[in-house]
């Protein structure tokens, strides 16, 4: 970061080249406080199960009522033996396995209970009772008919969680924060150099699962729950961020020949993790493919059920490693291509996400050059009759500005501001020739919101490899895009996307808008 002349003749410096010698008060503006709230709630619709839910075949977890016979001097049989054979005559769940921490209970529950106890039983094949299970939790008497998991997606920029209540697959709350791991890059191949010095695998681990942990919190908050008795978690992410969430070191993903420590990793418990669920509680970690096809691909491809279709369907995830599908039910390619954060506000000097007073969408005058835009809302303000003023511009704002800038003449197809128009709104900024979207006075935080030179750079070679990825991948087998019958947007931010400017920028590609789908985020 780079301070203007201004901001140095007001006195500002930058607090990471700043030695504190005495105390200090630290502000932070309002404006900058409030983006930490993520508006979830406008996607709340693209949050469906893609499947009818069946507790019989969905559910891993399972409430299990059970009654006992007391002991008696007649039948000494100890606890552990009494319930297990409790379990297999009248459920026919045989010899389960137990971990230490719930072995320590069920002596003391079972006797709290007066002898009647809900287990939460863990076994993947419920149609066949006789298989492995585990015995996750015991409690005393019968519980309420709920239980339940959280469903996790974690971004190299954003981490999204849904808490699900297990028996009926209801979503009962959504929450979704930055990913904290951003601070110590914000591509995977920094937080991979990053990760591998002395200690700092351990640090980048604490990051996300704290964020996690936040997440956990403000969901089961809202569900009127909480987070210890969330009992499953099922997590999907690129490698980098499975291998760095479970503190397995990724160093090996970024050298040849590229390879990762685990694709498929094994089920942990979460108080092995630090996570607020409880600490027997399982955490399975999707399957990968490779070392930049990661976990959340798969589960794209099955949410969306591609692999079940006949159709050629390209499947696109816009964030920022760029993944994608190519593909029908017999045959199935995939790459990634490093598109960055810049589609999700970050590496934008006025990008945010999308949260309350970010810019979604613009509109230039083609006479004037004057911009209109459209704000997500705060409803505070709006209760009000009050309008919400603009902070920024989130990814969704982005594409349309590109749009257009480039239709209407702002600029040329090589990103060059035209100064030749005469607008005061094309000038030449303290980072080089930008775009004045809102004046000061128009603003939440008293700043011009601009777009610069360097911000259309990095748009431009963000959207350039999405489409070099598809585009050479189709080519790899012999397709042309022409072909594609359906094309699906994934990603948080995916289902705001106007399909006619991102065509006109060059981020999808050129193919009739009904062929295109949005799906919201698949990872969950």
């Amino acid at each position: 970061m780079r301070l203007s002349e201004a901001d140095l003749a007001a006195g500002y410096v930058l607090a990471c080249q700043t030695v504190v010698e005495g105390s200090l008060t630290v502000t932070i503006p309002p404006q900058e406080k409030v983006e930490r709230r993520l508006v979830t709630d406008r996607t709340a619709a693209g949050y469906a199960l893609p499947f009818a839910y069946d507790p019989e075949r969905h559910q891993s977890m399972r409430l299990v009522p059970v009654v006992l016979a007391p002991p008696t001097m007649e039948d000494q049989t100890d606890d552990w033996s009494r319930l297990r054979r409790t379990l297999a005559a009248e459920h026919g769940i045989v010899n389960p396995s137990i971990d230490l921490p719930t072995l320590r209970k069920v002596g003391q529950t079972l006797r709290d209970g007066d002898w009647t106890v809900t287990c939460v039983v863990e076994q993947d094949t419920w149609d066949r009772p006789e298989g492995p299970a585990r015995l996750v939790d015991v409690l005393p008497g019968h519980t309420a008919d709920q239980l339940w998991g959280a469903a996790v997606d974690i971004g190299t920029t954003t981490v999204s969680l849904l808490l699900v209540d297990l028996v009926s697959g209801r979503i009962a709350a959504r929450a979704a924060e930055y990913n904290a791991q951003i601070r110590r890059g914000e591509d995977v191949i920094s937080r991979i150099i990053y990760a591998s010095r002395n200690g700092c695998l351990e640090e980048m681990q604490t990051l996300v699962v704290g964020t996690i942990n936040e997440l956990l919190e403000r969901a089961a908050g809202r569900a009127g729950v909480r987070p210890a008795d969330v009992y499953k978690l099922t997590v999907a992410g690129n490698s980098t961020m499975i291998h760095l969430f479970l503190g397995v070191p990724a160093n090996s993903i970024r050298l040849d020949p590229f390879v990762t420590a685990v694709n498929q990793p094994p089920p942990v418990r979460a108080g092995e993790l630090g996570l607020v669920v409880h600490p027997q509680a399982t955490v399975d970690c999707l399957p990968g493919v490779a070392s930049y096809v990661g976990a959340d691909i798969p589960a794209g491809v099955l949410g969306s059920q591609m692999c079940s279709s006949p159709a050629v369907t390209l499947f696109l995830d816009v964030g920022t490693n760029g993944e994608m599908v190519l593909g029908d039910c017999d045959w199935l390619i995939s790459c990634a291509c490093s598109a960055g954060p810049a589609f999700e506000g970050a590496g934008v000097q006025d990008g945010m996400r999308a949260t309350m007073g970010a810019i979604e969408e613009v509109w230039i005058n083609s006479e004037t050059y004057e911009p209109t835009y459209r704000v997500i809302p705060d409803p505070k303000l709006e209760a009000q009759g009050q309008p919400t003023p603009p902070r920024g511009l989130c990814g969704s704002g982005l594409i349309s500005l590109l749009a257009e800038m480039l239709v209407t003449g702002v600029m040329d197809k090589g990103g060059n501001l035209n100064f030749d128009l005469g607008s005061p709104r094309i000038r030449h900024g303290d980072h080089g020739p930008e775009y004045v979207i809102a004046w000061a006075n128009e603003t939440a935080h008293g700043r011009d919101i601009v777009f610069t030179k360097v911000d259309i750079d990095n748009l431009i070679r963000a959207k350039a490899a999405i489409y070099a990825g598809f585009t050479v991948m189709a080519r790899s087998v012999g397709t042309d895009l022409s072909s594609v019958e359906r094309v699906l947007i994934g990603g948080s931010f995916g289902q705001y996307i106007n399909v006619e400017k991102a065509i006109q920028i060059g981020l999808l590609p050129d193919l009739p808008w009904e062929k295109f789908h949005f799906l919201g985020n698949t990872s969950l």
